[in-house]
């Protein structure tokens, strides 16, 4: 083959590589950022993106930013876990066709020395209670994400309102959150799946679990297309039919960190 042959043959393969990418429909899914930080997405998004050629533009941020996203048309779908916001978002007329999609819990954490002696308390907030009277470090996300969202309720039903050199609002994601809780030798909210993500770069430990005002549902919810017709509701709806498919329940509750299960389906 001769060198103009080569280069003609060249320029059809980029012009064909580049046009295919180009040619795949985007749908923009604004999320939090425990499902990126988990790892699940990485395995969730593919067999969709392949069946449908389409690729799935991730922006994951705490849920309260996700929802202003959603309400501002920035996304097509949105995927979070905060059951009251999620339905405000509904009732609002921002969204339209919400689904149930998994579930998984929180947990407090804190180091193994558990300096405000709530291990093993089975009312979380009465160990919040213990937490904030010992004046004990507590790292919170304070980003208005699901995370926040709960942690303010158990303060509530604490009787607390937490302030002062013990309690730090960073403005950051879980993974971060639980690091530096792990830094500093205090304690944090997370939700499971992070933390078991997180177990390699932090020593801290499971302190509480189980009660029934830990449980964290995720739900995922199309942008209402007559708020913004730019919406792709017809790769939305797909989208939605696969996350509640049998496939991605699969995927779901096939996917383990360390060997243990992050999510669960109903």
């Amino acid at each position: 083959m001769s060198k103009p042959q080569i280069l003609v043959s060249f320029t059809i393969f980029l012009f064909l590589t580049v046009s295919t990418a180009y040619a795949a429909e985007h749908l923009r899914l604004a999320t939090t950022t425990s499902t990126e930080n988990s790892g699940l997405l990485a395995e969730l998004l593919p067999p969709f993106e392949k069946a449908n050629s389409a690729k799935v533009d991730v922006i994951a941020v705490g849920t309260g930013k996700a929802i202003k996203l959603a309400e501002n048309g920035d996304v097509d779908v949105v995927m979070v876990h905060a059951r009251s916001k999620e339905d405000q978002f509904v009732s609002d007329g921002f969204g339209v066709d919400r689904r149930d999609v998994m579930y998984n819990d929180f947990v407090l954490l804190g180091p193994a020395s558990d300096p405000a002696g709530i291990r093993g308390v089975t009312d979380v907030a009465d160990a919040m209670s213990k937490i904030a009277a010992a004046k004990v470090t507590f790292v919170s996300r304070g980003d208005d994400s699901g995370t926040h969202s709960r942690e303010q309720q158990l303060w509530k039903e604490a009787g607390v309102m937490p302030s002062g050199h013990w309690y730090l609002e960073t403005g950051r994601g879980m993974g971060e959150v639980i690091v530096m809780a792990g830094e500093r030798q205090g304690y944090t909210l997370s939700d499971r799946g992070t933390y078991l993500a997180f177990m390699s770069k932090t020593e801290l430990q499971i302190v509480v679990e189980g009660d029934k005002r830990l449980f964290n549902p995720y739900g995922a919810i199309i942008v209402n297309p007559q708020k913004h017709p730019h919406v792709k509701i017809d790769l939305a709806k797909k989208f939605l039919d696969y996350l509640t498919s049998n496939q991605a329940k699969i995927i779901i509750t096939g996917y383990r960190r360390g060997g243990e299960q992050l999510f669960y389906v109903q």
